[in-house]
């Protein structure tokens, strides 16, 4: 079990086995130039002369994802001194990126020292993030695993001892546990987290989470609150569909959120089937509901003064006898008829389930988070979410995401969408329409019929929710827990909000 810490102590007097240091470009970036970033002062006057030389000769540039370590033979306390790229600018996002790479280049050392740039709150909460999560690994099925976790990290900053710093601190591990947890789910193979199963391991969480009820609606109830979104999309899989409503009500709070997160735990495509070599990932579809239902307990541990409705559509999409079909009609919770026209579009129909489900709530402000368009994923890349619906939302959930250290960007809902999205000639909305171009909007604009007139915004998490590269940052290979963060925080600016 690792311990963690926060102190002011010298990183040239510490006595942990591993120091980690920052250093950020010299005159021209160029190699060999880097210098020493805020926080490792100390470790270059204890050095002296030799300090720059050594820079020197490591070549480093100082650019991020630089990491280099240096056998300390007594210039410091610590044996193993470890120094990371920043990039020009040490942000908190710079930080948290920094120390996640720190995190893979540190093994075995029982206990690591990070005095990377923290003398804010958030550089100080980013250092614990980035290096907590940059060490992740997801190890349940394998039979053996190299390396240990230290058993005490340490986050050395001049301002530990400030009420602020330490809430910070305090909160950050509350954040990277559900983070943790919601890559956990993610990761983990469909057929060990079927919709039945996953709701079991939401309402698991929920117990051990004072102030959060929970509410499983299973096959039958959906059918008779008519959600004909989850149950068409669930209707070729052995395994049903469920509908998870979870509850925060603490006293005094004046603002509704509701938070709405898509759970497709496995996506074939459907009868609309997908590319062999696109199904190996398709476990991740489920990873917006993950991130709503971690949210939410988040909020309750922080004891957040905000109510929270959280409403995760799970279910999975497979072929089979019972498939829906293209040229289908669904009719959804809210009694909108859609034409079906491709069953590899189905996140939009189990979520127009429960954005109907949010609205009967009468929330404050609707957000809802999916794996949705590869529209998006082609548009911003796989690191950066797209943001859509009200501009007041969109601005909160923008700002929330900075605050969190997620990387998030404004689209738009164009007028012609809405003409596109009334196509159909049988039913009252067209589920898709095979134009190429601008997909992701035809989903947002979509989604927006089935928010009541209430103020929304859709977060495209089909990029970042799911790194299919190597690890880079404080983003390990596979499910990164995006949206858990950006979430608590709009939470937090909500609580934080002054009453009209």
């Amino acid at each position: 079990m690792t311990s963690f810490a926060l102190r002011t102590a010298s990183p040239a007097k510490t006595r942990a086995e591993a120091v980690v240091v920052g250093v950020v470009p010299g005159e021209g970036g160029r190699k060999g130039t880097a210098r020493l970033a805020p926080g490792g002062e100390d470790v270059a006057k204890a050095y002296g002369r030799r300090f720059s030389p050594l820079l020197a000769s490591l070549g480093l540039s100082g650019k991020p994802g630089e990491v280099a370590k240096v056998p300390t033979n007594g210039a410091i306390a610590s044996p193993l001194l470890v120094l990371v790229g920043l990039g020009a600018d040490p942000d908190p996002l710079a930080v948290r990126r920094a120390a996640g790479a720190a995190a893979r280049a540190v093994t075995n050392s029982a206990s690591v020292a990070l005095a990377l740039p923290a003398d804010t709150p958030e550089l100080l909460r980013a250092a614990l993030e980035g290096y907590r999560l940059g060490g992740y690994t997801f190890t349940r099925y394998k039979s053996g695993s190299s390396g240990s976790a230290p058993a005490e990290i340490v986050v050395l900053s001049p301002v530990a001892r400030r009420k602020d710093s330490i809430s910070a601190f305090d909160e950050a591990q509350f954040v990277v546990d559900a983070v943790v947890t919601a890559r956990d789910w993610v990761n983990t193979p469909p057929g060990d987290l079927t919709p039945a199963l996953f709701a079991d391991e939401i309402v698991a969480a929920t117990k051990r989470v004072a102030g959060v009820t929970a509410k499983v609606y299973d096959e039958a109830q959906l059918a008779e609150l008519g959600c004909g979104g989850i149950l068409g999309v669930g209707a070729g899989s052995d395994a049903p569909p469920r509908l998870v409503e979870l509850d925060y009500r603490p006293k005094g709070a004046t603002t509704h959120l509701a938070l709405v997160g898509k759970g497709i735990t496995f996506d074939s495509g459907g009868l609309t089937i997908k590319p062999a070599a696109s199904m190996p990932t398709m476990k991740e579809d489920m990873a917006g509901a993950a991130a709503v239902v971690q949210a939410v307990l988040t909020a309750a541990r922080l004891k957040l003064p905000v109510r929270i409705t959280a409403i995760a559509a799970l279910a999975e999409n497979m072929v089979g006898g019972a498939s829906f079909r293209p040229g289908d009609v669904l009719t959804t919770y809210d009694g909108t008829t859609v034409e079906i026209t491709n069953t590899d579009a189905e996140g939009r129909l189990v979520l127009a389930d429960a954005l109907g489900r949010a609205v009967k709530r009468k929330p404050d402000l609707i957000v809802d988070i999916a794996t949705l368009t590869a529209h998006m994923s082609l548009a911003l890349g796989d690191k950066m979410c797209a943001v859509m619906g009200d501009d007041a939302i969109v601005e909160q959930v923008l700002a929330a995401a900075v605050a969190g250290g997620e990387e998030a960007w404004p689209m738009p809902i164009p007028e012609h969408m809405e003409e596109r999205i009334r196509t159909s000639r049988i039913a009252d909305l067209s589920q898709h329409d095979w134009i190429r171009w601008g997909g992701g909007l035809f989903a947002g604009a979509f989604l927006r019929e089935f928010t009541g007139g209430l103020p929304w915004a859709h977060l495209d998490i089909a990029g970042p929710a799911f790194n299919k590269g190597g690890p880079a940052g404080h983003w390990t290979s596979g499910a990164t827990g995006y949206g858990v963060a950006t979430l608590v925080e709009l939470a937090r600016s909500l609580a934080d909000r002054p009453e009209d």
